[in-house]
C-alpha cells in the first residue's frame, strides 16, 4: 500500500557518505568498518543505507535477529553481526548467515548445538566480555569455562572478539576508559592462550572513534550514531552533515479568541488573541508527548513556532501569530543537529531516542542515493 502520509523523513545519502569518510579518515588505512544499523538504522531506513553502504564498509551490525533477516531478505551479502541474539532464535539466525554475538554460557552451548543440527562447522561467532558497563557478555571467571567448551568442538569458530565502552563521550571518564581498555586486553590474552585461532579485536563506538582511535582503535571499529550527524560532542557535531530533515505541512490555521482552549484536556488556553496552525503529526510518528505546551517547537518559514496544547496522536498545534503563513506551507520539525540536540535538552532526552522512535508510517524520502 502507498505510504501517503505528507509527513515525510528526508535521508541525504550524501551527507552518509561525508559522515563516513569523516570518521574513515582517523583510522589507519586496513581497519575495519562496522557500520550499526539496528533500530531501522538509528530511525531512518536500515535497508537503503546498507545497500548504499555495501560496497564501503566491511559489517553491518543489527540487534536482533529480525533485523538482520530484513537486511538479507534485501539482498545485503556483506557479515551482519548479531548484537543481542536470543537461544530462541539462534536456528533463524543460522539459516539467514547472521553472526551471533555470544555472551553467556548458556548462549554459546545454544548456538553449538543449532550449528550441530544444521550440519554445519567452523560457524563464525563473536565473543564478548564486560569490562565495565554491566550489560551483556563474560567476565574473566568465564574464560576457563570458555576454554571447556570451545576447545574440543569444531562447530563454531571464534572470529572476533570485543567490548563496549561504558563512557565513550566523556573525557571526565578517562581513567575508567583506560581501565576498560586495557581489562579487554588481558581478557583477549586469556582467551587466546588456549585457542588455535587469531580473531580480530573491536571496541571503539563513535565517540570511542573519536576519543580513543590511538588506544584502542584494534582491528575494526563500530560506526553508529555518528554516521548519522552527531558526534556526541561539542566540537565534532557540527563537523559533521545532517543526515535527515523531518518534514511535514500546515493542514489547517485557526484564529483562536482569548479564553479559547486548544486540544485534549483544554491544556492551552489563549490569554489573547492566537493564530494557530495544526500539523499532522503526533505521538503516533513518534513526536514525544512530552513536548506541548510551550516545550518544543517547529520552523516555518524560517521562523520558530512553539508547541501549543497537548501532543496529539496525529497532530500537533503551533503558535503561528507572528508568522506569515498559509495553509499548505512546509514545516520542519526536524530542521538538523542543533534543532534535534535542542529539542532533546528540552525534555531531558538525547538524540538517539528522538531520531530512533520516528515512526514507520512516516514516509521516507531518499535523497543523493
Amino acid at each position: 500500500m502507498e505510504n501517503s502520509h505528507l509527513t515525510t523523513l528526508e535521508i541525504d545519502f550524501n551527507a552518509i557518505d561525508f559522515n563516513l569518510s569523516f570518521f574513515k579518515k582517523k583510522l589507519k588505512k586496513n581497519t575495519k568498518i562496522l557500520v550499526v544499523v539496528k533500530a531501522f538504522g538509528y530511525g531512518s531506513d536500515a535497508i537503503e543505507i546498507a545497500k548504499h553502504l555495501v560496497s564501503k564498509v566491511d559489517y553491518f551490525a543489527v540487534a536482533y535477529v529480525e533485523e538482520g533477516i530484513a537486511l538479507r531478505v534485501a539482498g545485503i551479502k556483506t557479515p551482519i553481526l548479531v548484537l543481542h541474539p536470543q537461544k530462541q532464535n539462534l536456528d533463524k539466525l543460522i539459516k539467514y548467515q547472521l553472526e551471533p554475538n555470544i555472551y553467556s554460557i548458556s548462549v554459546l552451548n545454544g548456538m553449538i548445538e543449532s550449528v550441530e543440527k544444521a550440519g554445519l562447522s567452523s560457524y563464525p561467532i563473536h565473543i564478548k566480555f564486560n569490562t565495565g558497563l554491566n550489560r551483556l557478555g563474560f567476565s574473566e571467571k568465564d574464560i576457563n569455562m570458555l576454554h571447556a567448551i570451545l576447545k574440543p568442538q569444531k562447530n563454531v569458530t571464534v572470529i572476533s572478539v570485543f567490548s563496549h565502552i561504558a563512557a565513550s563521550e566523556d573525557l571526565n571518564e578517562r581513567e575508567f576508559t583506560l581501565h576498560q581498555i586495557n581489562l579487554f586486553n588481558v581478557l583477549y590474552k586469556k582467551l587466546m592462550d588456549e585457542l588455535e585461532e587469531i580473531p580480530f579485536k573491536h571496541m571503539l563506538n563513535t565517540s570511542g572513534i573519536i576519543n580513543y582511535a590511538k588506544e584502542a582503535q584494534f582491528d575494526m571499529v563500530r560506526l553508529g550514531i555518528g554516521l548519522y550527524g552527531f558526534g556526541n560532542d561539542s566540537i565534532v557535531t557540527p563537523l559533521l552533515k545532517n543526515v535527515v530533515v523531518l518534514k511535514s505541512i500546515i493542514s489547517q490555521i485557526h484564529t483562536i479568541k482569548k479564553g479559547d482552549s486548544v486540544g485534549y484536556n483544554r491544556a492551552y488556553v489563549a490569554q489573547k488573541t492566537t493564530k494557530t496552525a495544526t500539523i499532522p503529526i503526533g505521538h503516533a510518528d513518534g513526536y514525544s508527548r512530552q513536548f506541548g505546551n510551550g516545550i518544543g517547537f517547529v520552523y516555518i518559514n524560517n521562523k520558530k513556532a512553539q508547541i501549543v496544547g497537548n501532543v496529539c496522536m496525529d497532530v500537533i498545534m503551533v503558535d503561528v501569530t507572528n508568522i506569515n503563513c498559509n495553509e499548505g506551507d512546509e514545516v520542519l520539525v526536524y530542521k538538523n543537529q542543533n534543532h534535534i540536540e535542542e529539542l532533546s535538552e528540552a525534555i531531558k532526552t538525547i538524540p538517539y531516542e528522538l531520531l530512533t522512535t520516528i515512526s514507520q508510517r512516516v514516509r521516507r524520502v531518499l535523497k543523493n542515493c
